[in-house]
């Protein structure tokens, strides 16, 4: 038990170091890595290259997500001229806080990677480094994204940002592209270093900082509330001033219970923001205290209201008129009372979170709702 612990301290005081960036004019650090496609990926397979692009970024982090396409451009306008580049994905997913994915549909396991890329077609081999963290040690990115670029010895020449700006109408100055150019003409780097902007790696260090944050969510109160007629009409029009998701469930439907986790979750992903989520239980009013062990069982610490009548019809009516009956039933409000996601029977909780992020407003982080309302 000793040897145990004192291998944990060893292994925290390593995971709390200094992260150094890469210097310039350094090699290229080995790595061997899993990718999106089922291979493992080596720094050797890229050595017929001329140039070398390391770009590390990530699912999560919205600036990330903004320069996807950008990344994308880039890997296409030079694919041709002998550059490879390859994405690394350096965040170790137990180390991200749920507050800290109220801007994306999936966070950075390999698994999530695979959706990702698939859903906006990634052009790149994209690699996982989440699990030992090895690489992005040896190469020290400080924020998603941040890009490396080696000569064809695969010494670096250029370390930082892709260019000035996350927002892409903004860009004046194409740092990355520089660099890749002036070695192609076997010129010297303009400028050699930039400084990145982005969310911070996510270091393995961080996971106590996620087990902190579960605990205070498993600590709020649960509680669930009787609703009538009236009240799910005035809930319908939804006075919130919120994108408001409404799910209709009952203890005894199975596709029910099962999808409600994934429902918590997308709530304390997004409760941050302008967002918030209703349940109700269809259950009958003196099935209170089986309703209230299932959500306290979930840690459901958001709002829940039960059918305070016996006439199931009339409560579902003064909701919607064209509900059909069947649950589970997930609606999705806009502030204006708009519908906009409706589902009966089980949902795809990947496309109602594109949908709410599509649609949240995005006054803090301009241009991050047009990224999700766009077509991929």
């Amino acid at each position: 038990m000793r040897f145990l612990a004192l291998l944990l301290l060893s292994f925290l005081a390593f995971a709390d170091e200094p992260h150094p960036i890469l210097a310039i004019g350094s090699p290229a650090p080995d790595f061997s890595l899993p990718g999106i496609d089922g291979k493992v990926h080596k720094l050797s397979d890229y050595s017929a290259s001329k140039i070398l692009v390391v770009v590390f970024t990530c699912d999560h982090c919205p600036t990330a997500q903004l320069y996807e396409s950008r990344i994308k451009q880039l890997a296409d306008d030079y694919r041709d001229k002998g550059v490879a580049l390859v994405a690394i994905e350096p965040n170790n997913p137990n180390a991200i806080r749920l507050d800290e994915l109220g801007y994306t549909d999936v966070s950075d396991s390999l698994d999530e990677m695979k959706i990702r890329a698939a859903y906006r077609h990634f052009n790149f081999p994209y690699l996982y480094d989440g699990e030992t963290q090895a690489v992005a040690r040896a190469y020290g990115p400080q924020a998603t994204p941040h890009v490396f670029i080696f000569d064809q010895q695969r010494k670096l020449r250029y370390e930082g940002r892709v260019d000035n700006s996350q927002r892409e109408s903004l860009v004046k100055t194409q740092d990355a592209r520089n660099a890749i150019d002036a070695l192609l003409a076997n010129k010297p780097v303009p400028v050699e270093r930039t400084r990145v902007f982005g969310c911070s790696t996510k270091w393995m260090s961080k996971e106590a900082d996620r087990a902190e944050e579960l605990k205070k969510i498993e600590a709020e109160p649960v509680s669930v509330q009787d609703v009538s007629a009236d009240e799910l009409k005035k809930l319908r029009a939804n006075p919130t001033g919120k994108v408001l998701l409404v799910n209709f469930w009952a203890t005894w439907c199975g596709p029910c219970v099962h999808e409600l986790p994934d429902l918590e979750t997308t709530w304390r992903m997004y409760r941050l923001r302008d967002f918030d989520m209703v349940t109700v239980s269809a259950n009958m009013p003196d099935e209170k205290a089986g309703v209230l062990k299932r959500l306290e069982h979930l840690h459901a610490s958001g709002r829940n209201l039960l059918f305070g009548s016996t006439d199931t019809d009339a409560m579902q009516a003064a909701f919607d008129p064209s509900w059909q009956g069947g649950v589970p039933y997930t609606v999705l409000i806009a502030p204006d009372g708009k519908i906009l996601y409706r589902e009966q029977g089980e949902l795809d909780i990947l496309k109602l979170r594109r949908v709410i992020l599509g649609n949240l407003p995005d006054p803090d982080y301009i241009g991050h709702r047009a990224y999700w309302a766009a077509k991929p």
